[in-house]
């Protein structure tokens, strides 16, 4: 039998390394359908995986209580796997530059316990060259044996989307790829266990690498270019909602929204794909003037506030501004790298110490990360600006007579800076609202 059958049989067992968005929902798929040893090396994670909790909130508490999936934070575990799936984050330094950190840490570990005929799959979004270049040497390093030989790598990138209920890991079609065709072809089917919309199978591993990269790359540069937009449209007087409509009735006019880009995915990769291209010469012009755009955005609409303010003659230091919604994006726990910091540190710069409330945030996280407390809805009154900055579900349905117990009465006009558009701006009209969107 083959890796894949014995897999089937129960004979042998798949890990997981690294139990967070993406690989705790991959984990908890193949254990339907076969044996799964889920490790991560925060020990308080994998207890509360243990007590049925799932803090990323991508599967629910129901599915972690009844997977078979056996969370551990012992590494001696992964002794008894034959097939490896590493989904790690890959994130930037402040310089910008890629952080292979966490992925050369879980090969370091991994490669500890790595048994002849083992298969290791890479998820985690890197450059062109990074799992064979430097997580295969580390692997060699730590284990004794010799890739190709004693052991295959594969790559499949991930495509999970925190908080999107509608393209999941049975939905979307997933990239495999691997070191040779024999690897190629026991990937691709362990892989259609839970891929149930199919594999797509790259030519090599360095090709699949790619194609993930440029994925969220080519979302970035599209993003910016919308954010640009609204920063002339502003300028304008013109309402960029307004005008992105009016573009969308055109056939082949892309769907693209302004916005704060974070997260682990497209405001970090494009970066990865431009280090690598500066190591080989080339320096990205459009690729970095995208990013540059986007990371500039927060200090943007800090600035649109403290202008707004100054225009309703409101003393802008010690102003009480809200800021409602903290993470990344919507309808998700997820702080990491989310760009509202960045309106917050900016008012900081203002004297102003803004009110943040978010309902779905990871409090504890947001406080280890940012040093942030979050305040309570019941908090947001008296308000001279309030930045509605994530769509969450919780302020979708807020009516205009909640939004206006929000503010400072005494204010002749109320500073709304409604950044998604989530409400109508006919119901927030001067000379009672100053209202400004993206």
């Amino acid at each position: 039998m083959d890796l894949y059958e014995k897999l089937l049989s129960g004979e042998e067992k798949l890990s997981l390394v690294g139990l967070g968005y993406v690989g705790m929902p991959i984990a908890v798929a193949y254990a339907k359908k076969i044996k799964v040893v889920g490790y991560d090396f925060n020990a308080a994670k994998v207890e509360l995986y243990k007590q049925g909790i799932d803090p990323t909130r991508e599967v629910g508490d129901d599915a972690i209580k009844e997977t078979s999936v056996e969370f551990t934070a012992d590494p001696e575990k992964l002794r008894e796997c034959k097939f490896h799936i590493v989904a790690v984050p890959t994130p930037v330094n402040d310089d910008h530059t890629p952080d292979l950190t966490p992925v050369e840490g879980a090969s370091r570990t991994l490669g500890k316990y790595l048994t002849k005929g083992s298969i290791v799959v890479y998820e985690s979004t890197v450059y062109p060259g990074v799992t064979e270049d430097i997580c295969v040497p580390i692997l060699e390093e730590e284990s004794g044996l010799k890739c190709g030989v004693d052991f295959k790598v594969g790559y499949s990138p991930e495509r999970i989307n925190p908080g999107d209920k509608v393209h999941r890991l049975d939905t979307i079609v997933k990239i495999v790829s691997g070191m040779d065709e024999e690897t190629l072809d026991q990937v691709a089917k362990v892989y259609s266990l839970v891929a149930l919309a199919g594999v797509y199978k790259a030519e090599n591993i360095k090709t699949a690498e790619a194609a993930k990269v440029i994925e969220n790359s080519q979302r970035d540069i599209n993003i910016a270019f919308m954010n640009e937009l609204s920063m002339i449209f502003n300028r304008m007087g013109i309402d960029t909602q307004a005008v992105l409509k009016a573009a969308g009735t055109k056939w082949n006019f892309l769907s693209f929204q302004p916005g704060l880009v974070g997260g682990h995915c497209i405001g970090v990769d494009p970066y990865y794909l431009t280090y690598k291209a500066e190591q080989l010469g080339y320096h990205s012009q459009i690729i970095l003037s995208g990013r540059r755009i986007n990371d500039d955005m927060g200090k943007y609409i800090a600035e649109s506030c403290v202008k707004k303010l100054i225009a309703g003659d409101i003393a802008v230091k010690g102003a009480k501004v809200a800021i409602l919604g903290f993470t990344f994006k919507e309808n998700c726990p997820d702080t990491r790298n989310t760009k509202v910091i960045d309106i917050y540190n900016e008012l900081l710069e203002y004297g102003i110490t803004p009110v943040v409330v978010d309902p779905e945030a990871d409090a504890d996280e947001a406080e280890r990360l940012y040093g942030i407390k979050f305040n309570s809805m019941d908090d947001v009154k008296d308000m001279d600006a309030v930045i509605v900055a994530v769509a969450h579900k919780e302020f979708v349905p807020y009516t205009r007579e909640k939004i206006a117990s929000f503010f400072n009465a005494s204010n002749k006009t109320r500073i709304f800076l409604d950044l998604k558009g989530i409400y109508d701006r006919k119901d927030y009209t001067a000379p009672e609202y100053e209202y400004w969107r993206l």
